[in-house]
Formats: C-alpha cells, structure tokens, sequence
C-alpha cells in the first residue's frame, strides 16, 4: 500500500507559529520531484512540540495541498494510547490515507503492551496503520516477534524501522513476510533494507533531494542495481550531514539555507553549533544545493 521514497516532512516555523505558506511550498516541492507519500507530524516534523490544535492543523493543510495526488500518512503516534485514538480519528475525519504510530515513549511498555497499544487503536479507528521503530529516541525496541504479530492486523499495513539492526529487519521479514512491508526508518542504510526486502524509506533527505532519493527505490525495484547503487552513495555523505545534530536540526538548516523556508526551531531545539553548521554547507555545497 505504501511504498517508495516517503518524506517525513519538516513543519516551517514563521515567528512562532506555522508557517502554513512554506509548508504548502514544500509539499509541491515533494510531489513535483517524484516523493511517493507525505509524513506530516512525524519526528522529522517537531509533532512533539506541536500542541494538539497545531498538530490536527497540520495535518488538515497536508491532505488538503496534497489533494489525494499522493498518499498522506498523518503521524499521529504518542506515549497515550487515548491521545494517539484521538489524532488519528482526526486524521480519518479529514481524508488521511493512513497514519504513522510511534511506538510509545518514556513509559516503555512490554511487548505485549505495544500489541495492545497499536490493537486498541486499530480498532477505534479503522485506518491503515504504519508502524514506528525507533528505539534510539524511544528506549524501546519493538521485537519481530511482536511486530509478525500486529501484521495479522488488517489495519497494520507496513513498519518504518529506524532500529539500524539489519539482523532484526531480516527476521521481521523472515516472520511476518508479506503481511506487512518493511520500509527503512533511516536514510544511511535505505539500499541494505531494500536488498532485505524492503519496499521504500521513510527519508530525512528527501526533504532536501526528493528526486534522487525517489530515482533510488525506483532504480533498485526496476532491478537497475548499479544505479541504485551509484544514487546511494552519491546520497551517503548529504544522509550523514543530516545527524550531524539532532534531527530535524540539519534538515530544517538544509532547507533555510537552500532558501525554501526560515529555518526556524521550537525549544529544546535550537540553532547548530558554529562548527557543525560550516560542516553542512560543506555537504550541501558539495551536492551542489548552495
């Protein structure tokens, strides 16, 4: 059902509020370059800083400038199984084709609380659910074991897995097969996935390079190895540049200083150190973005 390069969008700040302009800018920036679904509200796009009036708000403008072009899948993941059931019956209410679920954060639940999170959600919203394994900003790793199991869901359609343990997306693959597609959660390893089975990556960097990060999965699924090949390390050092901070840090930097929106950030977040920032442009100059 999804499939692709998927970008995990960035939220364009303009003196505190969303810039809802620049972010319409970006979303016809992503579907004239070839991106194959948009992520509103997910890590990328700072939704843990969004209250929940911003949060539905950005939604609404994604499936509205997309106009079913591509699908929209609305991050409406949380820590609160009730506050994850109330996003997402938002996001069904204004046409989201799907939704992204994070696995819940800072009260790490046992495996069995994870099948009973994302079940009980499934069922009070009937929307194809994409599941969200990031242990590194979660502290919780979703096994395959669980993750074979949520696949016997209808609603559980695929998985962004952000875990960077191959050996783990192997055996999600192994156990759940084709009842759920396995999609990279992270830019630096989206070819290994994809020779794993994987069907398409949850990007960073499309933000910033949509069409080559498109031409990439579709390269590999044409069987197109080499050039898949050739995209992908031409892509490897601008993936990197992209954590050299915090995520959406660099992203967001990216963008400002490719001149598509400010640039701004929400607290914790802030600015990217001097040494660092030259560091990006370097990146982006090399890549020939500035």
């Amino acid at each position: 059902m999804f499939k692709g390069s998927i970008v995990a969008i960035v939220t364009p700040f303009k003196e505190g509020k969303v810039d809802e302009e620049a972010y319409r800018e970006l979303i016809e920036f992503q579907i004239e370059n070839g991106t194959s679904a948009i992520v509103p509200c997910g890590t990328t796009g700072e939704s843990a800083t969004l209250d929940m009036k911003e949060h539905a708000r950005v939604i609404d403008i994604a499936v509205e400038a997309v106009n079913k072009r591509i699908p929209v899948i609305a991050g409406t993941g949380g820590n609160s199984t009730s506050e994850a059931i109330e996003l997402t019956g938002h996001a069904k209410k204004v046409g989201a084709d799907g939704t992204l679920q994070v696995t819940p954060y800072y009260n790490k639940p046992t495996q069995e609380g994870l099948y009973q999170h994302f079940k009980a959600i499934a069922e009070a919203v009937p929307l194809p659910q994409v599941l969200y394994n990031v242990p590194g900003r979660t502290g919780l790793n979703m096994l395959p074991e669980t993750v074979a199991r949520l696949a016997g869901l209808p609603e559980v359609v695929a998985l962004k897995e952000a875990s960077g343990n191959l050996a783990q997306m192997a055996e999600i693959v192994k156990l759940a097969g084709d009842n759920i597609t396995l999609l990279s959660g992270d830019d630096n390893v989206t070819l290994p996935v994809l020779s794993l089975g994987g069907k398409g990556v949850v990007s960073v960097v499309a933000n910033i390079v949509p069409k080559d990060t498109a031409e990439l999965v579709s390269a590999w699924e044409e069987g197109n190895v080499e050039r898949a090949k050739e995209l992908f390390y031409r892509l490897f050092p601008l993936c990197q540049a992209m954590f050299y901070e915090t995520n959406p840090i660099p992203v967001k930097t990216s963008l400002a200083l490719m001149g598509k929106i400010g640039g701004e950030m929400r607290l914790p977040l802030v600015p990217m150190a001097p040494a660092n920032l030259e560091k990006l442009k370097k990146a982006l100059q090399d890549y020939g973005l500035i």
